[in-house]
């Protein structure tokens, strides 16, 4: 697919995503300052905890605590926008689009089964040996853009225990288009777990999958691939928190060399509300401590998640 295809195709969620960080930002520094802005010949008073009625408060520190829960009882929809820097010779950028709904449902009075369907929707670098007529193949820097595998997985949690914790199976279902470059051409499932607890100052926690093949084209690696997420959220004021965590660390048990990535990093997040709609704006910068050769040594994401806390 021409570039110019491509930036069309991704200009408007990196518009979106970007100008409601950049609001973000504007809506602390006015609080900060105790700025206001004019509409008219009105004012309005920025909403942040500090001047919001306390039932206002109350439902942002409520929607920040459960958006550091992967497994709350809300229905979530996440947006990431993920860019992975440097990857091969020519210093190419893979972009990650992600989708991934959250939908919890009650099982009675003491189980919730919590949804996660994640969906990425990839542009990835590549490049081609082209023939000349005389003298070596040129070497042409290219890259396919579509849908990637989707990983649904699915967390029973119990609704009353002193560590929040969720198990359940997760699965790999080869959606990626164009095939060549975006799926692993596999089917595949596995266990998956998360567990945390949210002391006063935030929440710590730990999620960690694995996947196995279970069948698929046979002219594709089989997958045994580990997927470990540690995260610490520290709440600032504000609604401002700071995430430690990683990108996810990942093992893949079927190479013997160059099998782990290992991304370490972190940024800061804040809970706001658009009108009635609470929504989590987070940036992050990883830095990969150990990777392959040729992938990407940094990422940067940003996330824009719509948050739907259920009304007591």
């Amino acid at each position: 697919m021409e570039i110019r295809g491509v930036i069309a195709m991704r200009i408007k969620p990196l518009f979106l995503l970007l100008s409601v960080f950049l609001l973000n930002i504007f809506v602390f520094r006015a609080s900060v300052f105790g700025q206001t802005m004019d509409s008219g010949s009105t004012p309005v008073t920025p909403l942040v905890a500090s001047e919001a009625p306390a039932s206002d408060t109350a439902a942002l520190e409520k929607a920040r605590k459960a958006a550091q829960n992967p497994i709350a009882s809300m229905i979530s929809v996440p947006f990431q926008e993920n860019w992975n820097f440097g990857i091969g010779d020519a210093d190419r950028t893979q972009n990650v689009f992600v989708i991934q709904p959250v939908i919890p449902i009650s099982l009675g009075e003491n189980w919730n089964v919590i949804g996660r369907i994640v969906t990425p929707i990839v542009y990835q670098p590549y490049a081609v040996a082209v023939p000349q007529p005389s003298g070596p193949a040129a070497v042409v820097q290219t890259g396919a853009y579509g849908l990637g595998d989707m990983q649904p997985q699915f967390f029973f949690s119990p609704k009353k225990s002193k560590v929040i914790w969720g198990a359940g199976p997760i699965f790999l279902v080869p959606t990626g288009t164009p095939y060549r470059y975006m799926s692993q051409g596999k089917f595949g499932m596995g266990p998956t777990i998360v567990a945390l607890v949210q002391p006063h100052f935030g929440t710590i926690g730990v999620l960690v999958n694995n996947i196995w093949s279970v069948g698929g084209h046979e002219d594709r690696p089989d997958v045994n691939q580990f997927y470990l997420q540690p995260f610490l959220n520290y709440n600032l004021k504000n609604n401002w928190y700071f995430t430690f965590t990683t990108s996810g660390i990942t093992a893949n048990w079927e190479k013997t060399t160059g099998r782990w990535v290992v991304p370490i990093g972190g940024g800061p997040g804040r809970i706001w509300k658009f009108g009635h709609q609470a929504v989590n704006v987070q940036t992050f910068f990883f830095g990969n401590v150990v990777h392959t050769q040729g992938a990407s040594p940094w990422t940067f994401r940003m996330a824009f998640t719509l948050l739907f806390p259920k009304p007591h």
